[in-house]
């Protein structure tokens, strides 16, 4: 049996209760900000916490409040881990690829060609950067954003509370998740914000990086991310590292510019209006190594990035007022 507990604050988001009741899961209706919603779960063997608000610019951009930013991704994970405590449940955490300097993540040397961004290596080495991307072993020093610093104080907390009151912990950071059925804003994923904007016809902006849309992320369907979430609950004690990256890597990495061409063969053209301004914490390139999952649990994704942009578009079909 699966449960599940939601505050539905986010708008939408009671459109997902009716599916998921049929696939035989039990939803509350709670705020795991509040440890008496928490305390209402049954007991359970796996905690899986997925809840935040995942916008960088939270905190900071005045549509929410750093300390409620703090109450969502950090509060509430305690809770859940007070909630583990109690009952000796597994953890796991889906953590975010923004949990890396922001610092080091912008001296990452790169190139402009066909339309998005590349590695560009020199003399220089910095330390946890690959071919492949970004591993785990790059700095976590701040600044990380309010919001990656919430999940990276996350992170070390469930490591802490899993040892001490001995009980499994995993951690995956994530990079981009894309497929049908995210609500279509940016800070759920680009990817679906995207291609449903795209289709709507709604405005879309490059937003600097000189307005050619070159900057570059990787994306993640949800069923690669469960496959190996099943593993980690089936093998609580495997002997290896607690804490690593899942994404979709460099092959299925696409700049916005070339996002855009794909939406044009898919839907027609559009106009993608342009503004100079550099904007806190993005970054012109952010693809996630996942070699690490692949030695310890020979875990690779099987989505192709063309599956999925397709998969949200025929979505978007059926679905044509989506983002309203």
């Amino acid at each position: 049996m699966i449960f599940g507990i939601d505050n539905l604050m986010r708008a939408g988001s009671e459109g997902n209760l009716e599916p998921l009741r049929d696939l035989g899961c039990k939803i509350e209706i709670g705020d795991i900000r509040f440890p008496s919603d928490v305390a209402k779960l049954p007991a359970v063997d796996w905690v899986i916490d997925c809840a935040a608000n995942p916008s960088v610019l939270a905190g900071i951009d005045g549509k929410s409040s750093s300390q409620d930013l703090m109450d969502h991704n950090l509060s509430g994970t305690i809770h859940l881990l007070e909630f583990c405590k109690r009952h000796h449940a597994g953890f796991l955490l889906l953590s975010t690829s923004r949990v890396y300097s922001i610092k080091e993540l912008s001296r990452i040397p790169v190139v402009e060609l066909d339309s998005a961004y590349s590695l560009q290596f020199g003399a220089e080495t910095i330390l946890g950067l690959t071919s492949e991307g970004i591993t785990e072993d790059f700095s976590t020093t701040p600044p990380l954003s309010l919001y990656g610093n919430s999940k990276r104080c996350s992170e070390l907390l469930a490591l802490e509370y899993g040892e001490a009151f001995d009980f499994p912990v995993w951690i995956n950071r994530c990079g981009v998740l894309a497929g049908a059925g995210q609500f279509g804003k940016a800070d759920q994923g680009i990817f679906s914000y995207w291609i449903h904007s795209w289709f709507e016809r709604r405005q879309l902006t490059y937003i600097g990086f000189g307005g050619r849309g070159g900057q570059v992320r990787d994306c993640l369907h949800p069923r690669d991310l469960v496959a190996l979430l099943v593993q980690q609950m089936n093998e609580p004690s495997r002997p290896v590292k607690r804490i690593q990256n899942l994404s979709g890597g460099l092959k299925n990495s696409r700049s916005l510019a070339q996002l855009s061409a794909w939406c044009s063969q898919r839907f027609g053209h559009a106009t993608i209006q342009v503004e100079s301004v550099e904007r806190a914490y993005d970054l012109p390139w952010m693809v996630l190594d996942s070699s690490l999952a692949r030695e310890q649990w020979g875990w690779k994704p099987t989505t192709p990035v063309e599956d999925i942009c397709e998969e949200i578009a025929q979505f978007a079909e059926l679905n044509p007022h989506w983002i309203r």
